[in-house]
């Protein structure tokens, strides 16, 4: 029983990159396998800050105006599952190794469908006679996924797993290398492609983290890579990229996000403590405009598209530092495991820098998505931490 655990543990790690029905069935059943195979319970070290902020999203949930439009937030809860099946069953290094590795691959998998969609869009783009950068960006590549920004998240966590793996995991990393080099490539260019300009961030920061604790020397070239590659790049990438700073008006998200963050500072201000109630943000979003915004500019309403302000305005501030007390835990852990480990690269130091490379680029990412509300991200960010909690108690054994 216990073998068959591990492996649909294992299977739903994998699998959310292609299918969140097929990753939270197998999640399903390998939690009951668990239950029957009599193995301990395990729960990483942060469960206090865990807990707190179930917790905190109950009371909410009881205070708000509507609590029955709230619940899918409850729902939720099941994906943290993937802690308890993670951590309890891949409990060898080297499990951890091949699920990380298993990820990586199946992300350049996901990343191959993704090169495909684009090519079909440029040629779509060019059948239909229009600007291919206003054909584009309101209907990216998805691979596998159901929306863009749940495929720039999952390509990001396998791109800086691969990166992780190629610097640090020493001579493991040389068994294949050249498959693993072209997973990179793949998995990088579905992500330059996607035109997520958050994940490029995000991902440009986690890949910062890992250059500088291989060879800090090598950062001073980033800038020039960059810059090598904005004047190669296409025109309409280009452009994207330049929107950063000058958004293409109602194009881009840019004065979109800027007026879901006022929203979200007028919300935090009328409810600081438990905020407005899980899932209010969407139907009280109206309620809450600053006065001078007499037209909304295109763009989605329903969260508000940045984790700090969303779950301080939907849940309230204690709930906010509930869940960053989780990440700092996770950060410093895993920062303290790697003091611990002896000089040289290793499976331990390959996973640990992959684990806080994945959570500062999620940190980061967050300024501009609700990525730990997407469940595809979420399940693949606990599955990245888990295995990191694995390689902490190998560092302190």
């Amino acid at each position: 029983m216990l073998r068959t655990a591990v492996s649909l543990a294992f299977g739903s790690a994998v699998a959310v990159m292609f299918s969140i029905a097929a990753s939270h069935t197998l999640l399903a059943l390998a939690l009951v396998a668990l239950l029957l195979s009599g193995e301990k319970l395990r729960v990483p070290r942060f469960w206090p800050a865990l807990c707190a902020w179930f917790v905190l999203t109950l009371v909410s949930l009881a205070l708000s105006p509507d609590p029955a439009h709230g619940l899918p937030q409850v729902r939720k809860f099941y994906v943290y599952l993937t802690l308890l099946v993670c951590f309890s069953l891949l409990r060898e290094l080297t499990l951890v190794r091949r699920l990380l590795l298993a990820i990586a691959a199946a992300g350049s998998l996901d990343a191959a469908r993704g090169l495909v969609q684009f090519a079909n869009k440029v040629s779509a783009a060019r059948a239909a006679g229009r600007p291919f950068y206003d054909f584009y960006v309101a209907d990216r590549i998805t691979g596998f996924a159901s929306h863009w920004m749940t495929f720039g998240g999952k390509m990001m966590v396998a791109f800086l797993v691969l990166g992780a793996f190629l610097l640090f995991a020493g001579r493991a990393s040389k068994h294949r290398v050249w498959f693993w080099l072209l997973c990179l490539a793949a998995v990088g260019s579905a992500l330059v492609l996607n035109w997520t300009r958050s994940i490029w961030g995000a991902a440009a920061v986690g890949a910062l983290y890992l250059i500088w604790n291989w060879k800090r020397w090598w950062v001073a070239a980033v800038p020039v890579a960059l810059l090598a590659g904005f004047l190669a790049a296409p025109g309409p990438l280009r452009t994207r990229v330049v929107s950063v700073f000058e958004p293409q008006q109602q194009t881009d998200s840019n004065e979109h996000r800027r007026v879901c963050r006022r929203v979200g500072y007028r919300m935090i201000q009328a409810h600081p403590w438990f905020g407005i109630g899980p899932k209010q943000v969407e139907v009280e979003f109206k309620s809450y405009l600053p006065p001078d915004v007499v037209r909304l500019p295109r763009g989605w309403y329903g969260h508000l598209h940045n984790i700090y302000v969303h779950y301080a305005a939907e849940l309230g501030v204690p709930a906010l530092l509930a869940l960053l007390w989780m990440l700092g835990q996770t950060l410093y852990d895993f920062a303290r495991a790697l003091r611990k480990l002896p000089p040289g690269p290793g499976d331990r130091r390959f996973i640990l820098h992959a684990g806080i490379a994945v959570v500062l680029a999620t940190l980061v990412a967050g300024f501009w998505e609700v990525n730990l509300g997407d469940s595809e991200v979420l399940g693949l960010f606990l599955a990245i931490v888990s295995s990191g909690y694995v390689a902490v108690e190998q560092a302190n054994a």
